[in-house]
């Protein structure tokens, strides 16, 4: 690793310097993912236990599903899972952001670079996860507004 280094510095690459600055900035930005995270992972939970507690009722009092208009009608189970998918997609980026607050935290404090180029791979996953989450999503969104206007023009 280190003769790329020398190589790259020969060949005229800049070296990327780290200041006490920019140490305190990935140090507070640490600290709020950390926030983030907890909140994230608490969120994940109760939308955990939502989704066990409305299939749970629903299953067991079928009358519940008609006060919930076009929504009960997809069945408890069904209910269920889309509480879980919609768990799943909240705790992935709260683990992602617990995983970039540690080791973010370590390498700044240690000056541990190998930590803090971890950390910055698990905020580049991090965002790939939610750029890929929004793809998906506008996916969705053209597809039902194509779907609308097809089974409107009927």
């Amino acid at each position: 690793m280190d003769n790329q280094t020398d190589e790259k510095q020969e060949q005229g690459f800049p070296q990327l310097i780290v200041t006490e600055d920019m140490r305190s900035y990935i140090y507070d930005m640490a600290k709020w993912a950390n926030f983030l995270a907890i909140v994230g992972f608490f969120v994940s939970a109760l939308l955990i236990l939502t989704a066990m507690g409305m299939s749970a009722a629903m299953t067991a009092n079928p009358e519940l599903g008609k006060l919930m208009g076009p929504m009960g009608g997809l069945g408890a189970s069904i209910f269920g899972i889309m509480f879980f998918i919609q768990a799943v997609i909240v705790f992935v980026p709260s683990l992602l952001l617990v995983q970039y607050a540690g080791k973010a935290k370590k390498g700044v404090l240690y000056g541990n670079q190998e930590s803090l180029s971890d950390a910055f791979s698990r905020l580049k996953t991090l965002f790939r996860f939610w750029g890929i989450l929004t793809i998906v999503i506008i996916f969705f969104y053209v597809l039902a507004i194509a779907s609308g206007i097809l089974l409107g023009a009927r």
